[in-house]
């Protein structure tokens, strides 16, 4: 009876622990508000956290990524329900929010932090990207400058980085028309 209840145990918490495993994604599309925005839309996202990833520097500040040489991106980490939205549709949204033939930034954000990366975790992943890609020089005619990287390690941001669209709305709208992000994406996509 003994051994049954250690078995039973270890089953429950075994499968408590998956239960509680969540999908994550991670986008770099520039300023990381506007990929905050664009994904918090979406059915299935539970929550989205501005941050940083994909350099070498430990625990980064925003001006540090910003004005350093820390090897960092702007990134959001999605938090998702994969039993509502795939990764494939998290991956669909991230293009279309994004200009992928900008090599310096994106909008009137430039610099290496505001490049854009779609990052994986996994073989299938990285081939969807990979796919898209092709997908996307093969319609445009023109090479795409999106990183595909293998996601290392998330930062997240500073308090004052998180729900900026929500909690300095105003600040955030002049922001965006400013950097007309909204009309370069109807001319690249014809939203």
């Amino acid at each position: 009876m003994k051994y049954f209840i250690i078995i039973f145990l270890s089953i429950f918490l075994i499968s408590s622990s998956e239960a509680s495993k969540k999908n994550k994604a991670y986008f770099a599309g520039g300023c990381f508000w506007c990929v905050e925005e664009s994904f918090e839309k979406l059915s299935g996202v539970e929550e989205v956290i501005s941050g940083y990833s994909g350099g070498i520097t430990e625990n980064p500040t925003y001006k540090e990524v910003t004005y350093g040489n820390t090897g960092h991106f702007e990134v959001v980490e999605i938090i998702y329900d994969k039993k509502i939205i795939s990764y494939e549709d998290l991956l669909k949204n991230f293009w279309i929010n994004i200009d992928p033939f900008d090599a310096y930034g994106q909008f009137c954000d430039k610099g290496y932090s505001y490049r854009s990366v779609a990052f994986y975790q996994t073989d299938k992943e990285k081939n969807l990207i990979e796919r898209d890609i092709k997908n996307l020089e093969k319609k445009f005619n023109k090479k795409v400058v999106t990183y595909s990287r293998q996601f290392k390690k998330f930062y997240k941001a500073e308090a004052r980085h998180q729900n900026f669209y929500k909690v300095y709305f105003e600040n955030y709208l002049k922001y965006k028309k400013a950097c007309q992000r909204e009309e370069i994406l109807k001319e690249i996509w014809n939203k």
